[in-house]
């Protein structure tokens, strides 16, 4: 909770928003930033239970619980049968979300964190650095519609991932850019494309990708890897359309398709 202040008049409590967390911490994370992943050993613990459970998403009332990868956990029974997900991280949730939502065959989005040691954490857990997450969005989408290859051109456009530990002002590992893939073919294709946009990069100056590419371990039949995220970060920017996005891509196009390896 937050507290303001009237003069002569009583303290009022209002509750604290995902804003107001955000900027509370953004000055210190930025000062006490950590530049490399946890161990598992060090991370935090887990917490008994998920920050979110039975969300909704904000612009099509899609189910996000439990929004998991078909591969690693349950599948939720209001979803399609061909929806397939793609996990990805690119900086703060809050913009990179809306990079996705509107693309055509895409059935919804959630974000949540992804690639670390600590079970259903939460915000501030994961800004501290010490949970091994980054923040990440969950894509759920038609493959006969849109292709893995085609969320990957976005993923690389709407970022820059030769940044390392930070996207722009947002420093520390939870901004990293990464890809968590579902199957091995998910995995051959990240890493392709990887290697396709890191020669579009190097003709334009940019420097080597950082972009960490691995399987979404699933640390149980239960536990997917990924967690939702408190209900205020889902499709912030559909609530909040002036709130902070932080992101701004190199400007350099993602080849795809057959064309691209090799190019």
């Amino acid at each position: 909770m937050i507290r303001i202040f009237f003069f002569g008049e009583p303290n009022i409590a209002v509750p604290e928003s995902a804003y107001d967390i955000r900027m509370g911490l953004f000055s210190d994370a930025r000062a006490h930033a950590k530049l490399t992943v946890i161990s598992p050993e060090d991370a935090l613990p887990g917490n008994a239970s998920p920050v979110l459970r039975g969300g909704k998403n904000f612009l099509n009332g899609a189910p996000l619980d439990p929004l998991a990868p078909s591969d690693h956990g349950p599948r939720n029974a209001a979803w399609p049968e061909d929806v397939a997900t793609a996990v990805f991280g690119g900086g703060c949730f809050w913009g990179f979300e809306k990079a996705f939502w509107s693309l055509p065959g895409v059935f919804a989005t959630a974000v949540g964190y992804a690639g670390g040691t600590t079970a259903n954490p939460g915000y501030k857990q994961v800004c501290s650095g010490r949970t091994g997450h980054a923040e990440v969005v969950l894509v759920a989408f038609h493959p006969e519609q849109i292709s893995y290859q085609q969320l990957l051109a976005t993923f690389w456009e709407s970022h820059d991932p030769t940044q390392g530990m930070r996207q722009g002002a947002d420093v520390g590992t939870q901004y990293r850019s990464v890809v968590l893939t579902a199957d091995a073919e998910q995995q051959r294709l990240a890493e392709e494309s990887r290697d396709s946009y890191q020669r579009e990069l190097g003709n334009k100056g940019f420097g080597t990708i950082s972009t960490e590419i691995r399987p979404l371990v699933a640390p149980s039949a239960e536990d997917s890897g990924f967690y939702l995220a408190e209900e205020d970060h889902q499709q912030y920017l559909a609530k909040n359309p002036s709130g902070y996005c932080g992101h701004g891509g190199t400007g350099v196009s993602c080849p795809i398709g057959l064309g691209a390896k090799g190019a």
